[in-house]
């Protein structure tokens, strides 16, 4: 069955190098940092999307997605494929990530003002959204992670 992963968390949570050790062999990779100089993001990303199940490929979209309203873009090209959809929330403090941010060669560092805006639109995942599972991830040392059941916060909102 198609499948298209939802990775969300902060920019240096550890996404990317997640995805790599993965989903490399698996899945079709779409993330707005590979054009960046479109001009509707969104747009060619739902394109990207819909082109790779279309073409019998699962997907994983390696963006921060901090939103509800972001997600569910993805959520309804990935249903409409009959897809099933899944999550993996990285659960890592903004300080830890803004750390290994500065860690990274300046060119792909992500400006501090890019990690502030991301913290102000997060919003835990919830199966309420329409993903078929949610897993919560855990970036380890040496490029290491741990994968959990997500638990669903009892005072989201509904």
């Amino acid at each position: 069955m198609l499948e298209v992963v939802v990775l969300i968390g902060f920019q240096g949570a550890g996404k990317s190098t997640f995805r790599a050790q993965r989903f490399a062999e698996t899945h079709a990779v779409v993330s707005k940092d590979l054009f960046r100089n479109n001009r509707r993001p969104e747009r060619r990303q739902q394109q990207l999307i819909a082109e790779a199940l279309a073409g019998g490929r699962s997907v994983v979209v390696d963006n921060t997605n901090p939103s509800v309203e972001e997600r569910a873009a993805i959520i309804e090209t990935a249903r409409g494929a009959s897809a099933r959809v899944v999550a993996f929330y990285f659960d890592s403090p903004l300080a830890a990530c803004a750390a290994r941010n500065d860690a990274r060669p300046l060119e792909a560092r992500v400006p501090e003002v890019g990690l502030r805006a991301t913290a102000r639109r997060l919003v835990r995942p919830s199966l309420r959204e329409g993903f078929s599972e949610i897993w919560t991830v855990h970036t380890l040392p040496d490029t290491r992670f741990e994968i959990a059941p997500y638990e669903e916060s009892p005072d989201e909102p509904r």
